[in-house]
């Protein structure tokens, strides 16, 4: 039985944190609304660097980062973006994930903990309603001009 260690990132998990983003990433391509949420959100890497607001916590399995949670504080703590690689799931990394960042937003005295999952990721919307992070507004979008052009979209 594997025992979920998480715990603060630091400068030498940099490289495997690169790679598991570049996974998660690419994973997002072709999702509905993944195209979006790369768009409106840079890659992390090289750039993991703890700040006062910014935490980085992992997923590590015997020496070996496995995922990775970035937690934005503030009197609202977001989830900017959880992964767990694809080998490592279904043995609870991704919620003790989600339970560290509980517990950092709470101590850091934030009030709130959000997080997104796009649209028809049922494995992000599972693991957030594990750790009771709810749905408390759906945003909809639609494109009012084609990203590649200047016409507007078509129907």
């Amino acid at each position: 039985m594997i025992d979920p260690t998480v715990r603060a990132s630091g400068p030498d998990d940099h490289d495997e944190l690169g790679v598991l983003e570049a996974l998660a990433r690419g994973a997002l391509v072709g999702q509905r609304g993944g195209a979006r949420w790369l768009e409106e959100h840079p890659p992390h890497h090289p750039d993991w660097n703890r700040t006062e607001r910014r935490r980085v916590l992992v997923a590590d399995l015997d020496g070996c980062v496995v995922g990775y949670l970035v937690l934005d504080l503030g009197r609202v703590a977001v989830v900017e973006s959880v992964f767990v690689h694809p080998d490592a799931r279904e043995v609870g990394f991704g919620d003790a994930l989600l339970e560290a960042a509980r517990s950092a937003a709470a101590a850091s005295g934030s009030h709130h903990l959000e997080g997104t999952a796009l649209p028809g990721d049922r494995e992000t919307k599972n693991l957030y309603e594990r750790a009771g992070i709810t749905a408390r507004s759906i945003t909809v979008s639609v494109a009012l001009t084609d990203p590649s052009s200047s016409e507007p979209a078509s129907r």
